[in-house]
């Protein structure tokens, strides 16, 4: 791809990636997806982003500095979804904004992400958010959409600074205490009833009942974003209390969706 215009203001410099396409089925991005890089340093990252037949893209990266590349221009699609799910949409790529925020990640080390990148992160989707009309329950992670696969941007992640700031839903998570709490395992209602307020959140998860492997994921995924304090994939009184007070900041228009498998 030649040079193209940044669409937003604070973008340091365009570096085009070979790897992107049309959105799909005439989708506008309505949603922003945080990634982090996962690779011990910038170039390894930035080459796999942009090289031809990595078939791996992201509209934006985020160095740690707070410098910010352009990659992907927004109308098209970049690549950087991967297999995944959201309240009803399976092709992620054709409705998001992907932003790529350069850390180790677990498999490295994972540090924390520096306040000039966090800040960087926070005016980049503010700005995306203004454009594109994005609202905040559709800033989403990686792990979110992706929650047998990936773990990203992870339990570091600043996710109630961006939303300080206007970027995301963010709730104060419930305390955690002792008390009942539904463990992998378990069978019954309860368990189908957790399944089903996650499905109406967003997730893909199938409300049958058996708290298996795939909802220990589901469960995991949610509190690396919305209880990061502890995640350990168990749902426990504080994870349920957050998961409920979520729902009930979701806009009144949001449809109810099935849950899938």
């Amino acid at each position: 791809m030649p040079k193209f215009t940044p669409d937003s203001s604070v973008v340091f410099e365009v570096v085009p990636s070979e790897n992107f396409g049309e959105r799909n089925n005439g989708l506008t991005p309505d949603m922003i997806l945080l990634h982090y890089t996962g690779m011990p340093d910038l170039e390894g990252a930035l080459y796999r982003l942009c090289t031809a037949g990595t078939d791996v893209s992201a509209h934006y990266v985020v160095l740690e500095d707070g410098r910010i590349l352009q990659c992907v221009p927004e109308s098209k699609r970049a690549w950087h979804a991967g297999v995944s799910y959201w309240a009803g949409e399976t092709d992620i790529n054709s409705c998001s904004i992907g932003i790529e925020i350069v850390n180790r990640g677990h498999d490295w080390g994972y540090p924390d992400f520096p306040l000039r990148q966090v800040a960087a992160v926070i005016a980049l989707c503010r700005g995306i958010i203004i454009r594109r009309e994005v609202p905040p329950h559709r800033v989403l992670a990686h792990s979110d959409v992706a929650p047998s696969r990936k773990q990203d941007p992870g339990e570091k992640f600043p996710w109630r600074s961006l939303a300080d700031s206007g970027v995301g839903l963010w709730i104060e998570p419930a305390p955690i205490v002792k008390g009942e709490m539904l463990r992998p395992g378990a069978t019954g209602d309860q368990v189908r009833d957790l399944q089903a307020a996650l499905a109406r959140f967003g997730y893909s998860i199938e409300a049958d009942g058996r708290y298996d492997v795939p909802t220990r994921e589901v469960v995991t995924a949610f509190q690396r974003h919305y209880r990061p304090e502890r995640v350990d994939g168990i749902a426990d009184q504080s994870t349920l209390k957050t998961l409920q007070a979520l729902l009930a900041a979701l806009p009144a228009s949001k449809p109810p969706v099935a849950a899938t498998s």
